[in-house]
């Protein structure tokens, strides 16, 4: 089978990652496979070097015309048995390339629960008969789509994000390596948060959860940050502001994140919404504890094996956290529930499923 995944970007995230995985995955199961990305550096790609990547080069809307032709150029020439979109901006210009390129099939996969405003909403809603199946992460990144009217009722499908976890287990030496490099007193809890710097993440409901933390608790911790973005300038203003210089560690980005994750307390995600946050999974699968604010998907990841609290409320967020690292053990039952409900193995057999559905 020829597949042709197609995505916004490669850049450092979890949807991008999941991707490459996945198109790794299919090409260990004996497919032909391509990838076409729109805009941005390629900070992630696929393992295996026989996946070609192509760069699409749409840089604003002024290069649309010249993206939906490029596309349309390389869907002509591979001619897949599967065009597999991923992310809104991917999603929406795949369809309207449908409009004057035949494909065998298409399926566009939501990765969360929020992608955009109303405008965006609509036009998912307007040209969803332009795809052949439309998928979304989790169950409630589902209903929110249904929600906002951007799909039909019950014409939208649940698959869940598969996750590699050869790289994502427990070293047992991760916390000492980390103290190390950093300099940290043995007895400090680290309490680790990964991702970018974007309006979606909402760091600053962290740091003043962790001012929050520093002001009423007597336990001594650091917060280390791995990731970077377009409001890093404001996160180091707001972290001077409120006096935690000495408290939180930017660490840009990383590639060592598992060891990180395997080092760390407690992970913590403070993000306003998300679809399916992959960054949860790969903790608990570092047997990581973790507390997280109520947004899409974080329900069916944690379960009973972690902290959930209201999406931007600080006080609760720090209660959470300060709770939380009181619990000394490693978080193994958390582990073998993500490992066993999100495997990259299962969930590509499911994808094959689905590509050969007529």
């Amino acid at each position: 089978m020829k597949i042709l995944y197609v995505i916004t970007g490669l850049g450092q995230g979890g949807a991008e990652r999941v991707v490459c995985d996945l198109a790794d995955k299919m090409f260990e199961k004996g497919n032909d496979v391509k990838i076409a990305y729109l805009t941005g550096d390629v900070l992630t790609k696929p393992k295996c070097d026989e996946i070609e990547v192509i760069q699409i080069n749409m840089k604003s809307t002024l290069s649309l015309p010249k993206a939906f032709f490029k596309l349309s150029k390389v869907i002509k020439s591979y001619n897949p048995n599967v065009v597999h979109t991923h992310m809104v901006h991917a999603n929406l210009l795949t369809r309207l390339v449908r409009l004057v390129v035949p494909m065998h099939k298409l399926i566009s996969t939501a990765h969360n629960s929020n992608e955009g405003g109303r405008g965006r909403m609509l036009t998912y809603r307007i040209t969803h008969n332009l795809a052949d199946v439309t998928t979304n992460v989790s169950e409630t990144a589902v209903a929110s789509f249904e929600k906002n009217h951007a799909v039909p009722k019950n014409r939208m499908r649940r698959v869940y994000n598969g996750v590699n976890f050869n790289g994502f287990t427990y070293d047992s030496f991760a916390k000492e390596k980390i103290t190390k490099e950093l300099n940290l007193e043995k007895e400090k809890k680290i309490i680790l948060a990964v991702g970018r710097f974007n309006e979606q993440k909402n760091y600053p409901n962290l740091l003043k959860a962790i001012r929050r933390l520093k002001e009423q608790s007597t336990v001594d911790f650091i917060l280390l940050v791995a990731g970077d973005g377009e409001l890093r300038s404001d996160i180091e203003e707001l972290i001077i502001e409120l006096n935690l210089s000495n408290e939180v560690v930017l660490l840009g980005r990383r590639n060592d994140v598992p060891i990180l994750m395997s080092a760390c307390d407690l992970f913590v995600l403070s993000s306003d919404y998300e679809g399916l946050p992959t960054v949860l999974i790969e903790a608990l699968a570092c047997q990581s504890h973790v507390v997280s604010t109520e947004v899409s998907g974080v329900l069916e990841i944690i379960g009973e094996h972690g902290c959930i609290v209201p999406v931007n409320d600080f006080h609760a967020l720090s209660q959470a956290i300060e709770k939380s690292l009181t619990n000394n053990n490693k978080n193994i039952l958390g582990s073998e529930r993500v490992k066993d409900k999100f495997d990259l193995d299962t969930v590509s057999d499911e994808w094959l499923e689905i590509y050969y559905e007529t």
